[in-house]
């Protein structure tokens, strides 16, 4: 990467830091922690929405932990018998269905809208 120095510096900062990091949460039984890079409270809440449509899904909510920091931590707690990472990656994956689904929808209404 070629720029002035502290933009080289910042570049380096966010290319170490991986998207999603995980950490079992040890105050609560079958929870963990997923903090996500260099995202915000649009993501967040999308998966939170979609976790809580799993039934073994206890728990799910998020937060920003300061305005400055961009990432968001994703608190999942699941029943005995699934884990928060099997639910979390439902969740994503059901979304991705849902957008594609949502963008195929959206590519093919203006065809039925041409006069």
């Amino acid at each position: 990467f070629v720029g002035p120095p502290c933009v080289q510096l910042a570049h380096a900062f966010e290319t170490s830091l991986k998207a999603i990091t995980i950490t079992k949460d040890t105050k609560v039984p079958n929870a963990c922690l997923f903090t996500i890079n260099k995202e915000d409270h649009t993501l967040g809440n999308t998966i939170r929405s979609q976790l809580l449509k799993d039934p073994q899904v206890l728990f799910a909510g998020y937060k920003v932990p300061h305005p400055l920091e961009h990432k968001v931590v994703i608190r999942v707690q699941t029943t005995p018998d699934y884990s928060p990472q099997e639910a979390f990656t439902n969740a994503i994956t059901d979304l991705i269905s849902e957008l594609s689904l949502l963008e195929e929808r959206f590519r093919v209404s203006p065809l039925h809208f041409q006069i």
